[in-house]
């Protein structure tokens, strides 16, 4: 296996470990979820319950502020695609959707990576797939294990205006994009000079 393809699978499983190990200390810290359970991993990676408490599958207690005005950690869930697109398609169309975007994102990705040749000016897109790659399949994981996206980050403005609750996963496709956008312009195709025939 190339080099490159071992970058690829580390910054990949680094943004995965990450992102789960903070939904589980979210599980742990802001929900009901693991109270009395036996094993908390078993309930982390088990089907989650019925939808019971305002729409909610895991009771909310507890929410970290760190800035009154402009962000707090608080347990979400989001069944739908990034910052709740299509939550509101029924549950039989959404799932094959997003089972049909994930890997088609995984087949991509996985394709522009093959074409990268380990040049220098290939760097943001050495960053960016992977942290793509990463974050789609740490969303995945949620969606396979429970149906739905958990979330926790969310920043507000003096609680007026409110972006949509984001995870890890979320934060590295976020910057991965931006790093593929910057890509775009720093490597730019060379047109090829025309030969002259005689």
């Amino acid at each position: 296996m190339q080099r490159k393809y071992v970058w690829l699978a580390v910054i990949a499983l680094v943004v995965i470990g990450l992102d789960h190990w903070t939904k589980f200390l979210v599980l742990d810290r802001l929900t009901t979820a693991f109270d009395g359970a036996p094993s908390k991993l078993g309930v982390y990676l088990g089907k989650a319950p019925e939808a019971r408490f305002d729409g909610y599958h895991f009771r909310p207690k507890d929410q970290i502020v760190l800035s009154d005005d402009f962000f707090r950690f608080r347990y979400a869930e989001n069944p739908g695609a990034a910052f709740g697109l299509f939550r509101t398609v029924p549950d039989h169309l959404r799932g094959p959707l997003f089972h049909l975007v994930s890997i088609g994102a995984v087949i991509l990705i996985a394709f522009y990576f093959s074409k990268l040749r380990g040049e220098k000016n290939e760097a943001f897109a050495k960053w960016g797939l992977p942290l793509v790659l990463g974050g789609a399949l740490g969303n995945y994981v949620d969606r396979i294990a429970r149906g739905f996206v958990i979330d926790f980050l969310e920043a507000h403005w003096f609680e007026k205006a409110y972006w949509p609750a984001f995870n890890i996963a979320d934060t590295a496709i976020v910057v991965g994009v931006g790093l593929l956008v910057i890509d775009s312009f720093v490597r730019k195709e060379v047109p090829q000079p025309k030969v002259k025939t005689a």
